[in-house]
């Protein structure tokens, strides 16, 4: 592992989390228009919806010391997506919490990036005071739910998402993770 570069908040072994900056709108709406990255959502992200939620991770940040963060692979210093958390406010059995999530570009898939950045997220929540996290995807989503489990997650229950509305992605698992 290299040393702390000063730029990211923390380091697991292999990836930087870190802040947003608006040089990362390009990658960012580039990784949300991607059909394939966002199978699992109702619809591929606008220019405009990715810089609203960079925006919103920013304030995220600045309001509870932690988002969903940009992360970049430590070797090549490149943005591969985010990982992190957010606090959690819609109608659900689970909320209010805090929530881990993950959204990588395919380039990056397949390696590890996910569970070892849901670990190091929840090291990092663990070290700030949280002590329970939650983790949400459509029943269909089996990736993400195969992270959840190789992060020592616990399933829980199945929910209808209010976001989701009548769409099939709206039945949803959580899962949970004492910290």
């Amino acid at each position: 592992m290299q040393k702390n570069d000063k730029k990211y908040i923390f380091e697991s072994a292999r990836l930087g989390f870190r802040t947003w900056n608006e040089t990362d709108l390009d990658e960012l709406s580039r990784m949300n228009a991607d059909v394939d990255v966002m199978r699992f959502f109702p619809s591929v992200q606008t220019r405009e919806q990715s810089r609203l939620f960079l925006e919103r991770m920013q304030q995220h940040q600045d309001e509870f010391g932690f988002c969903y963060f940009a992360v970049e692979e430590l070797i090549s210093r490149k943005f591969i997506g985010f990982i992190g958390a957010c606090q959690q406010t819609y109608e659900a059995p689970f909320t209010p919490c805090t929530d881990v999530g993950w959204r990588l570009l395919p380039a990056f898939w397949g390696k590890g990036y996910a569970q070892e950045g849901a670990l190091g997220t929840m090291d990092f929540l663990k070290r700030a005071g949280v002590d329970e996290v939650f983790a949400v995807a459509p029943e269909v989503n089996l990736p993400s739910i195969r992270v959840m489990e190789r992060a020592g997650m616990k399933r829980q229950a199945v929910f209808k998402h209010p976001h989701l509305n009548d769409s099939p992605l709206a039945t949803c698992v959580y899962w949970s993770k004492s910290l």
